[in-house]
């Protein structure tokens, strides 16, 4: 596999434009990116401009704090759904880890895979926010993506106080095996870091710089 279709080009930011987005987009198709992940405003935008290509559209739910209740998520999965979107990144609630209370975290998966039924080309990504987890939570909320045979545990925001990091991913993966797959993403810049994580078994990069990555560049971007 190519580094390429690793990635899924992010463009999160509060200001995106149209004219920004439809960049990401064109160098999403020139570079055979595996998706665009932006936000749920411009699904609909993104799936217009990428209709005669491979690659997918992906949103965020419950961005970036994960702090809604599961039917307010619920309703933003099925309007991305509605408007395009194959890829669904949401945020669990920290709290709830913080709290102990995994049964919640394990019941709002649960919710969001009995979309699959009605949607078989969904792929479900769950967001831990790894710079707030200690490893044993990190391990228990893998472990619970495991057992509800989620599509991907993912490190990640790129808004929190961090992003991934090389410990975090290699307890999401040996936890999650290979049932469930791994994406890495929050201050990933250049092609040593993306290298990095896929050899540590990662299946997706989440990160603004796709472009700069795949030409072994340095980048500057946040994300």
């Amino acid at each position: 596999m190519s580094i390429a279709s690793y990635i899924d080009h992010t463009l999160l930011k509060a200001d995106a434009t149209t004219e920004q987005i439809e960049k990401l987009c064109k160098e999403a198709a020139e570079n055979r990116f595996a998706t665009v992940c932006v936000n749920p405003h411009y699904v609909a935008y993104c799936k217009e401009l990428l209709n005669d290509t491979q690659v997918k559209v992906c949103t965020v739910v419950g961005f970036p704090l994960g702090a809604n209740k599961t039917a307010v998520k619920i309703f933003e999965m099925e309007q991305a759904l509605q408007d395009g979107a194959t890829e669904i990144d949401y945020v669990i609630n920290v709290s709830d880890v913080k709290n102990g209370d995994f049964q919640a975290i394990k019941d709002e998966m649960n919710h969001f895979l009995k979309m699959k039924s009605k949607n078989p080309e969904l792929i479900i990504k769950v967001i831990l926010e790894v710079c707030y987890l200690t490893d044993s939570e990190i391990s228990k909320v893998s472990m619970i993506a495991r057992e509800c045979n989620i599509d991907f545990v993912k490190t990640s925001t790129g808004f929190g106080s961090g992003g991934a990091t090389e410990e975090a991913v290699q307890i999401m993966k040996d936890v999650s095996g290979e049932t469930v797959k791994v994406k890495a993403s929050g201050g990933i810049r250049t092609i040593e870091d993306a290298e990095k994580f896929i050899a540590l078994g990662t299946s997706r990069i989440g990160t603004s710089n796709g472009v700069t990555i795949v030409k072994g560049k340095a980048a500057l971007n946040e994300y």
